[in-house]
């Protein structure tokens, strides 16, 4: 996308200068609107023409029979898919009867902004009619982060050339017509036309709809009000049925003279409410919105990221595209998240359909870490979700014959909707991907409420899975057989290394936590011969190693399977599940994502410095990226075992994941994982950043071990860590820490301990990175990169 000739590189927004309908889809995807409980796609205001059109809501779903060949005992029994809701956005225009799609007549004109820092979307236009009349057209929205059920538009048209007449379509419009679904015909049937109607409403500049859904029995309503400005000709009439209600404006204009239209939208749903409660709901939040007005929505909006971009932003010099790429980067991560509420964060956030709007691991794993240090309220929210899964989670274990809680691979509403047990149910490492997620953000944050309660509910559920999963053999030690790592070209395996690290991580920390609350351990049945347990798994753990090569492996064995003929497989063929038989992957040293990597840099402490080295050289030869979630982890530990202008081509790929289309389906929404991801490679691979165990019972300390590529001359950025903001501005040979607020720090750089307060900034020298050879990726498969990186020729030292 953002190689694409008619979108810019410039620092605080994306710019699209003119319209190309070959990438319509994908522009719609990276100019989407939504504050983590209501998503609008970046679809044209006239409706038309489109690629995916898309409102969504958090948490709204239809559910559809998931298809088995064969039953077995345990399989989810539905599936659950994100739907498109009442589209508010529409606002259809008339030019002297001409319908204004830019398809016909002449477009001269038009440009699309996005700024990072009001969360305003711009839009100008010049269109000629086939009548030969031009217009003007120019339109703002905004979906608010501050009133959570408010999303907003101003459509202002104007004549340039000649006097015309316009009517103006203000529309809700429920059950919208979509692309042809190609898939399962279940999850068709379960979207096409999904909205039952329940009530509709036009009266004057007032608009509502309200429906419900057939399977789900989800109530969602939508209203609408407007404020209108023209000449003296201006008119307006409304009218509803079922599924769309509107408001038609109608003016004669003059060359110059603008007919405006300000639209207010609100949204509310329920599982439980009553009609009249949620009609009152949706109604009540329009008129608030009304009362703010559109200049008070955008001053508010305004001011709400500028408090985030002041604990969150990342300056990079060296490389401009970098810079915008990382801004777009936590601009959308926030749009995931910010007013969720305790709903899941989907794998798209709100920008597109694409995993049917599930929520997976990625949350946890990717997610997470970025707004822990940035805006934890919002972890907070998506962690309280999760507990609010629980009951589910304990009822899946118990039917798996397990104790404590199973959470599932993918869902919406908490119940697993994976058809393909191998790769969702086994997949157990997310209940540790939950529990390090819980432990990361009470260290950070210090939040003892959530500790004790939601926090220490999540740890003790968890750490029951894994006692009760695996088993002690003969020689007392601790295995996790039958499950699937990240990587999913390898599945059903016995001691997975990045699971088992990170069950005794989560077991560890539920001993801990219940040694520090033992009253509440007490509430939860959890008592010392129960923790000791804990312990002991945790003490007793298996941690696969292939002495003969030196190297750990991804599962016991793996090292020992036969090696996927790179060579053989032609560039096309990629991604391999596309084209290989599962069957075949799973026998083969083949490596989806980052699996091992992943390992090292989430539990750094089971690995020495030349462990990692050689650990990162093996797996780099077997990994093939079919994912984008590997790109970023990668860089983590690449640039930690000194492989610098390696990191820099994998941060590119994970920056550049949407807006270069490297997957060629940015067009089905928005990778948020990856996304994060431009944030780990940066923060946790060239600034270093880890997190360092404590003593003698202190809080764990935050280090960092910063290095920079030759590409980059310098990065900063700022992490919140115990309501403290510290500021690191890292350039090539030196290191400045500095505490922008509240009390004295203690970090680590390099290892070397040191305290940041707010006197005086803190400088320390970078060393330079280890040299060692650079490792191979299998044929074909280099990162992704521009011509400036391939060009550069093998790593010289640093």
């Amino acid at each position: 996308m953002i190689t694409h000739p008619s979108f810019t590189v410039e620092p605080w927004g994306l710019r699209e200068t003119e319209l190309n309908l070959d990438v319509l889809a994908q522009s719609e995807s990276v100019f989407a609107l939504s504050n983590g409980h209501i998503g609008w796609r970046g679809n044209l205001d006239e409706g038309e023409p489109h690629g995916l059109p898309g409102a969504y809501l958090n948490g709204v779903f239809e559910r559809h029979p998931l298809p088995y060949a064969e039953a077995g005992y345990g399989y989810p029994e539905s599936g659950q898919t994100m739907i498109n809701v009442t589209d508010g956005k529409i606002i259809r225009l008339l030019v002297d009867d001409h319908p204004c799609d830019l398809r016909y007549g002449r477009l001269l004109e038009h440009e699309r902004f996005l700024d990072f820092r009001t969360g305003v979307l711009s839009r100008t236009a010049r269109w000629e009619t086939p009548g030969a009349v031009t217009v003007r057209i120019t339109s703002q929205r905004l979906v608010s982060f501050t009133q959570r059920a408010v999303a907003a538009i101003v459509y202002e048209v104007e004549p340039v050339d000649a006097a015309v007449t316009v009517a103006v379509q203000s529309e809700l419009v429920a059950n919208e017509q979509l692309p042809r679904f190609e898939g399962d015909p279940r999850v068709a049937a379960a979207t096409e036309s999904p909205l039952v109607a329940e009530e509709h409403f036009a009266q004057g500049t007032r608009l509502r709809l309200v429906h419900c859904t057939a399977g789900s029995a989800l109530r969602v309503g939508a209203a609408a009000d407007h404020l209108v400005e023209g000449p003296e000709s201006t008119r307006w009439a409304s009218e509803s049925e079922p599924d769309v209600s509107r408001l038609t404006v109608t003016a004669d204009l003059q060359p110059g003279q603008p007919l405006r239209l300000v639209k207010f939208v609100a949204y509310g749903w329920s599982g439980e409410r009553s009609l009249p409660a949620v009609h009152d709901q949706v109604d009540g939040a329009v008129a608030a919105a009304v009362s703010t007005g559109w200049d008070g929505l955008v001053d508010a909006q305004r001011t709400y990221l500028d408090r985030f971009w002041a604990g969150a932003d990342v300056e990079v010099e060296g490389d401009a595209q970098i810079q915008q790429a990382v801004r777009f980067a936590l601009f959308h991560v926030l749009q995931a998240a910010a007013r969720g509420e305790n709903r899941a964060i989907p794998a798209k956030g709100l920008t597109g359909t694409g995993y049917d709007g599930h929520s997976f691991w990625d949350t946890e794993s990717y997610v997470l870490p970025l707004l822990t240090f940035t805006a934890p309220e919002a972890v907070a929210s998506a962690l309280r979700w999760r507990h609010g899964t629980l009951p589910a989670a304990r009822e899946r274990a118990r039917q798996l014959n397990l104790s404590g809680a199973t959470f599932p691979w993918r869902t919406i509403d908490g119940a697993e909707c994976s058809a393909y047990w191998p790769a969702g149910t086994a997949a157990f490492h997310i209940n540790a991907d939950i529990a390090m997620a819980a432990m990361r953000y009470i260290m950070v944050s210090g939040d003892t409420d959530f500790e004790r309660g939601e926090g220490m509910e999540l740890l003790v559920d968890t750490a029951r899975l894994w006692r009760s999963l695996g088993h002690h053999d003969a020689d007392g030690v601790f295995h996790i057989d039958g499950v699937t790592g990240p990587d999913e070209y390898s599945a059903i395996a016995r001691d997975n290394l990045y699971t088992n690290l990170m069950a005794r991580r989560n077991l560890l920390a539920a001993a801990a936590v219940a040694m520090r609350h033992p009253d509440r351990a007490a509430e939860l049945g959890v008592d010392d011969e129960e923790a000791a347990v804990w312990r002991d798994a945790a003490a007793r753990m298996a941690v696969p190693y292939n002495e003969t090569l030196g190297v750990h492996e991804q599962s016991a064995g793996f090292t020992r399977l036969q090696r996927w003929d790179f060579d053989a497989t032609p560039p096309e063929h990629y991604p391999l599940l596309l084209h290989y038989p599962y069957f075949d992957l799973y026998r083969k040293q083949v490596v989806k994502q980052a699996d091992l990597v992943l390992a090292m840099m989430e539990c750094p402490e089971a690995f020495s410095d030349e462990e990692k080295a050689r650990n990162f050289a093996y797996y780099e030869a077997l990994t093939v990226r079919d994912s984008s979630l590997s790109a970023c982890c990668q860089a983590v530990l690449a640039a930690e075992t000194g492989h610098l202008r390696l990191a820099y081509a994998y941060l590119v790929e994970a920056a550049l994941m949407d807006l270069g289309d490297l997957e060629h389906n940015t067009r089905d929404g928005l990778h948020i994982a990856s996304l994060a991801g431009t944030w780990i490679a940066l923060v946790a691979g060239f600034g270093g950043l880890r997190r360092s165990a404590g003593e003698d019972g202190k809080p764990d300390l935050l280090s960092f071990v910063p290095r920079l590529p030759e590409a980059l001359s310098r990065v900063a950025f700022t992490v919140l860590v115990r309501g403290r903001r510290l500021r690191v501005d890292l350039e090539r040979s030196r290191a400045r820490y500095r505490l922008v607020e509240g009390e004295p720090l203690v970090v680590l750089h390099h290892g070397e301990p040191m305290t940041v307060t707010s006197d005086a900034p803190v400088d320390r020298p970078i060393p330079p990175a280890p040299v060692r050879p650079e490792p191979q990726q299998p044929r074909g498969r280099r990162p992704e990169g521009r011509p400036d990186l391939e060009e550069a020729g093998p790593e010289a030292p640093e």
